[in-house]
């Protein structure tokens, strides 16, 4: 695609791409001439203040997965997929009261040396393997590949060299500084990642309605396409197998949500490093008020452009440019690089900036997290159990580096996927569900054993792909069900807890685990701030359900 862009536009990146350098080296340096320890690489030295946790939070998960996957999303069934969005805000004030106080007080590295406190070291390494595989071939991969469709559309630059260079911009900055240099400049990424993507909007919006304004341009979509903003669809809608009705709201979502914000190491790992736990609490808040306005910025683009190639008149609009890369019905996750070559000389630059900043921040947020899970629960429990600082790092960066390669040479495999985001969130609904019952019967439930946590872990496997994998024509003959996959995640998550209950009961005989974790009225106290925001963000979730319902 030619997307024309001026010496402006390359202006605007270019200065973008070096403040990001700039940043991420200047915050990387050794203070005073002092080696890195673990907890500066990993762990930002514990000393991120609310507003930084709470851009970082929002810059690590916000993705290629989210600008092209999830417009893409859009684009097909419409509104109903920023129930991801919405529903995780009340999430992340759910992991901030319930979660955090728990972890932080536990001193935590990472989510699997939770498990080691809790379970065991068997059952912690099991699920560190799990995470670094997960990162490296589903996450890792799939931001490369969204990442390099992105840049192969609006530039045309091959997928290839997309990802060598996106995959060497991350690494620029994040591969020296740890963690510290990843949060903080996740703060700039933010600023740009929002103001970018509300640019982009606006200007598809003025376009739909013919130059009067995003206003104007919103209630035109929503005369022209109303069934694209139901949130919860009924099972007439083709999209419902995707997310089924009221089932989004009380069923498999949680578990997607609980899963990704309570116990994702490169989300809660930001979390872990503030300086205290009400300064954390604070920044989940401010994640949780900017995810209210997340679904504007990447999901309203793709109904806009959904609309705009059904209606002739724009078409002939926009000319025959309008018809390079247009995206089609079967081509989904091409909607959002579609609109961005109808952009202005220097807003185009910064909206490409908006989405490099949206990939590369991911990309530095899970190679760290990445990174920090090898060599605290794999390198320094196994190869090297008396590593000192400056080894841990030093492993720290390899693994991350090497874990970077395996990624890039990945991604391109993962080609001719459409609409990437659900099929992301499908397939870890297979793992999910047995992970976040261990987690939620380990937290709350002191009789829950490391027999049953295994137990109920692996079980989980074979329970997931009962209720996805019905040999041809067996799912009519009462030995398999044909549910959507939320609605899988829901019940999977039910049997396992189910199962270590009973394996825990019966190998417990009924009495409290020796490691089971002592709750009291003090642990889940929250201040004023979280309480009245809190509150706040649930009027807000039910005033947009309550409008836009059906």
């Amino acid at each position: 695609m030619n997307t024309a862009f001026a010496v402006t536009d390359y202006i605007i990146f270019f200065v973008y791409a070096a403040l990001i350098l700039g940043v991420g080296l200047y915050v990387s340096r050794n203070k005073d001439g002092k080696q890195k320890s673990a907890e500066d690489y990993f762990l930002a030295s514990k000393s991120l203040p609310w507003w930084a946790i709470g851009a970082s939070l929002i810059a690590a998960n916000i993705s290629a997965e989210q600008f092209i996957g999830m417009s893409g999303s859009g684009f097909s069934l419409g509104l109903a997929i920023a129930s991801y969005e919405w529903m995780a805000a009340l999430t992340l004030l759910i992991v901030g009261k319930y979660f955090l106080p728990i972890f932080i007080e536990k001193g935590l590295y990472t989510i699997p040396e939770f498990v080691e406190k809790r379970y065991s070291t068997n059952l912690k390494t099991i699920l560190a393997v799990f995470w670094i595989a997960l990162y490296v071939f589903v996450n890792l991969a799939s931001v490369l590949y969204l990442g390099s469709l992105a840049l192969e559309t609006i530039m045309g630059v091959d997928k290839v060299y997309g990802v060598i260079g996106l995959a060497l911009f991350a690494v620029a900055y994040s591969l020296y500084g740890g963690l510290s240099a990843v949060s903080w400049t996740d703060v700039i990424q933010v600023v740009f990642l929002v103001f970018g993507g509300l640019v982009t909007t606006y200007l598809a919006l003025n376009t739909v309605s013919g130059g009067a304004g995003a206003i104007a341009g919103f209630q035109a979509i929503l005369e022209a396409a109303p069934e694209k903003f139901a949130m919860i669809l009924d099972k007439s809608n083709p999209e419902y197998k995707n997310l089924p009705g009221i089932g989004v709201l009380v069923g498999g979502m949680w578990v997607a949500n609980l899963y990704y914000w309570g116990f994702n190491q490169y989300i809660i790992q930001r979390a872990l490093a503030a300086k205290s736990l009400g300064e954390a609490q604070k920044g989940i808040l401010f994640a949780a008020l900017l995810k209210l306005i997340l679904p504007l910025i990447i999901v309203v683009p793709g109904i806009a452009a959904f609309v705009m190639i059904q209606d002739p008149t724009i078409m002939a609009g926009l000319g025959e440019s309008g018809q390079l890369n247009m995206p089609s019905l079967e081509q989904a996750d091409k909607a959002y690089p579609w609109l961005l070559q109808f952009l202005p000389a220097g807003l185009k630059g910064l909206a490409f900036a908006a989405l490099t900043a949206a990939i590369v921040s991911s990309l530095a947020s899970m190679l760290n997290s990445t990174s920090t899970i090898f060599t605290m629960d794999i390198y320094k429990q196994y190869i090297n159990p008396n590593a000192d600082d400056r080894a841990m790092v030093r492993t720290g960066r390899v693994s991350a580096l090497v874990a970077l390669v395996i990624a890039a040479i990945m991604a391109p495999l993962l080609g001719g996927i459409d609409q990437a985001f659900q099929f992301i969130q499908e397939y870890t609904g297979v793992v999910s569900p047995g992970i976040l019952a261990v987690f939620i019967l380990g937290l709350f439930w002191k009789k829950t054993t490391n027999q049953g946590a295994i137990v109920g872990a692996l079980a989980s496997i074979p329970i997931a792909m009962y209720f996805k994998v019905a040999p041809k024509g067996w799912s009519t003959s009462g030995l398999f069900v044909d549910v959507p996959f939320l609605d899988q995640m829901g019940y999977t998550t039910l049997l396992t807890m189910l199962v270590i209950a009973i394996i825990s009961c019966a190998g417990g005989n009924g009495q409290d685990d020796a490691k089971g974790i002592a709750l009291n009225n003090k642990t889940f106290k929250t201040g004023p701030i979280f309480n009245v925001g809190s509150f706040a963000v649930m009027i807000i979730l039910v005033a947009l359900y309550a409008f836009f319902w059906s």
